[in-house]
Formats: C-alpha cells, sequence, structure tokens
C-alpha cells in the first residue's frame, strides 16, 4: 500500500510540538524562582500565558499540512520576536545585567525548528539568525555564553532542515520502490494471462505461414510483426510514471519500431530523458529506420546505450551500405532525409551523428545527444 507523501515528516512535527511545550514548562519554572528580581514580575504571568497560547495554536496549526505555511511561519516568527523584544521591559535592564535568563530562553527555537523542517537547511538557518540576533539585542552585556547560545540555535536550524529534507527524499524513494514493485507484479500477471493466449496464437500464425506463399506469406509476416510489438508492449506495462516531470523514459519511445524485423536492445532500468529530448531522439531513429526499409531492407538492430551524461542510440542494418558520397549528392538533389530528419535533429539537441558504412557492410548510424539537451 504506498505510504502517504506526509509519512515521514509527521513525526517531525510532533516533535516539534513536544519541544515547545518541554521547553515552556522550564520557562515556567524560571519564572517562578526568578519573579520576585524582575521590573514587572505581573507582566511576566501574562507573557507566559500568551507563550502557553500561541505553544497551542502552533500545535494545531502545524498539526495540519495546510498550516505549514507561511502566513503561520511568519506570525510564529513575529510572535517569538515580540516575545524577546518585550523581554528587557519585563525583567528589568538590572537584573539581565546580574545574570536573569530571559523570557524565552529554549522556547525560542520553536520557530526555527518549525521552518527547518518546512523547508530545509537554508530556511532554518535564516530563522536561526534572526532569532539569535534579536536573542543578543535584548542584553546588556553580550558574552561567551550568548555567542554559544545563538550558535547551537544555528546548528539545531541547519541539522534539523537538513534531517527533514532527508526524511523527504527517503518517503518519495520509498513511494517510487512501492509502484515499482506493484507495477512488476502487474507486468508478470500481464505477461502470464497473454503468452498463455494471443502470443502463442501469433507465434503459430508466423511459423505455419512462413513456409506459403502469396497472402499467407503476407499474414504471416504481420502476425510476427505483431507479436514482436505486443512482447516491446508488455516488457513496459504498468511501469510506474518518472517522477522527472516531463522527463520520458526512452525506452517506451523506441520498443515502438520494434517488430520482426526490427530488433530494439534497451538497458534494463529506465533511460530518463527531457520529454523534448526523447522525442526528437525518437524522431531521428524513425527516421533512420525508414530508410532502412527503403534502401536496405531486411533486419534492422537498434541499441540503447546510458552513458551517464550523454545518451547514444545505435541503428544497425545488414544492407548494402552506402556508396561514398552518395549522402552529399542526395542532398544536393533535394533528399534531405540523413541531413534534416536525423543531423539537423541531433544538432539541435546538442549531440552529434557518426555514419559508419562500406560497401556490403551494411550501415550504422550512432545518434549520440547530452542528457540535458540543448
Amino acid at each position: 500500500m504506498p505510504s502517504s507523501p506526509e509519512g515521514l515528516e509527521v513525526p517531525l512535527w510532533r516533535s516539534i510540538a513536544v519541544f515547545r511545550f518541554a521547553s515552556l514548562a522550564y520557562v515556567g519554572v524560571l519564572v517562578l524562582r526568578d519573579a520576585h528580581r524582575y521590573a514587572h514580575p505581573v507582566a511576566a504571568g501574562g507573557v507566559l500565558l500568551a507563550m502557553l497560547a500561541w505553544t497551542g495554536v502552533t500545535t494545531a496549526g502545524y498539526g495540519r499540512p495546510a498550516g505549514r505555511r507561511w502566513p503561520l511561519l511568519l506570525a510564529d516568527l513575529g510572535v517569538v520576536l515580540a516575545i524577546m523584544l518585550a523581554t528587557p521591559w519585563v525583567i528589568g535592564h538590572a537584573a539581565l545585567s546580574s545574570g536573569v535568563p530571559t523570557l524565552t530562553v529554549a522556547w525560542l527555537a520553536g520557530p526555527v525548528l518549525a521552518w527547518a523542517v518546512s523547508g530545509g537547511r537554508r530556511r532554518g538557518a535564516v530563522a536561526a539568525l534572526v532569532l539569535g540576533a534579536a536573542d543578543l539585542a535584548t542584553r546588556e552585556r553580550i558574552g561567551q555564553s550568548s555567542l554559544t547560545g545563538v550558535i547551537l540555535l544555528l546548528l539545531a536550524g541547519v541539522v534539523v532542515g537538513h534531517v527533514a529534507r532527508l526524511a523527504v527524499e527517503a518517503e518519495a524513494r520509498l513511494q517510487r520502490a512501492v509502484e515499482l514493485e506493484a507495477a512488476t507484479r502487474e507486468r508478470e500477471r500481464l505477461a502470464r494471462d497473454i503468452h498463455d493466449s494471443v502470443l502463442q496464437v501469433l507465434a503459430l500464425v508466423r511459423r505455419r505461414g512462413a513456409d506459403l506463399d502469396g497472402e499467407a506469406a503476407e499474414l504471416a509476416r504481420l502476425a510476427g510483426e505483431q507479436e514482436a510489438a505486443l512482447r516491446a508492449l508488455i516488457g513496459r506495462a504498468g511501469a510506474a510514471p518518472d517522477g522527472a516531470g516531463d522527463a520520458r523514459d526512452l525506452r517506451d519511445l523506441l520498443d515502438r519500431y520494434a517488430s520482426a524485423t526490427v530488433q530494439v536492445a534497451a538497458p534494463a532500468t529506465p533511460v530518463p530523458l527531457p520529454g523534448r529530448v526523447a522525442g526528437e531522439l525518437a524522431a531521428a531513429v524513425g527516421a533512420a529506420l525508414d530508410n532502412v526499409t527503403r534502401h536496405a531492407g531486411g533486419r534492422a538492430w537498434v541499441l540503447i546505450e546510458d552513458e551517464g551524461e550523454t545518451v547514444t542510440v545505435s541503428v544497425r542494418d545488414e544492407g548494402p551500405g552506402i556508396p561514398d558520397g552518395r549522402l552529399a549528392e542526395a542532398a544536393a538533389q533535394g533528399r534531405l532525409g540523413v541531413a534534416q530528419s536525423i543531423r539537423g535533429r541531433v544538432a539541435d539537441l546538442g549531440g552529434e551523428v557518426r555514419i559508419l558504412s562500406g560497401p556490403g557492410t551494411g550501415t550504422e548510424i550512432e545518434l549520440t545527444v547530452p542528457r540535458s539537451g540543448r
């Protein structure tokens, strides 16, 4: 069963809620201990109640995915900043100078953690720097302990943000793995069913008709082509969609050319390319296969090679080959199939085309394009 997109983030938000209540309890203990030293102890009680109320609001708000957005994130940061800036008036400069802790103490880390979980390391670092600067501004003297607190706050934002992003990536990979497992099972079931019925019939027609003449031979040829196309189709059936936006698996596009006379060999893993790159490269391969049909006849082989930064597709036939100067002569006569349909498409993608051919040795066309296109 596919997991929820929020699955691995939920424990992080719950941990933030627990931290805020626990740190607020610590603030309450300090207020009770030091209230007699405050310039306005009654105001300190009011601020404590406001902190309790806001902790409840953020716990309820962050508990829903819709609440983890900018309005609540900015309000959270603003409320904590307001309480921090009120600290010198509530506690008094004399008490702060003598070492009395500020009102927020560890509670101020709540927005930093929320920003980090919602947006990663950078967002957590921004919140930590804003609150750290405000904390230093409320102190009469900036000592080593004050700077240490700011550094710890910054580290918390960065580390928690990093863990949150890892959780999101792990969730996406888990979702992908579940989808691939389900797709594999469906593909295997479909392949068994088709193999036991349609493919066996097509294979039988192809074998029996191969020894006959006339329309029976033509039917056998068509049955063979449909058998090859159907085998290629069920080889991709049920495949999970790519998660890269408009990325396309080049294997799916080139498998459409598979037939009794065209064999397509591809890696076992997907070959994702941007949609435009995959479409243009597949069109160039189709143009090369059209040339094979018109000029070479016989069989053709298509090989896909994923080389990391580049992808190479080779189209090879067993025809008579291309005589020297024939391509230049065809271009001069206005027949621009190779020049435009193949070379032109690949050049527009920032790739290159190599044609290896000789009399009686067949022809091999290599189309290499960068993965990102141009």
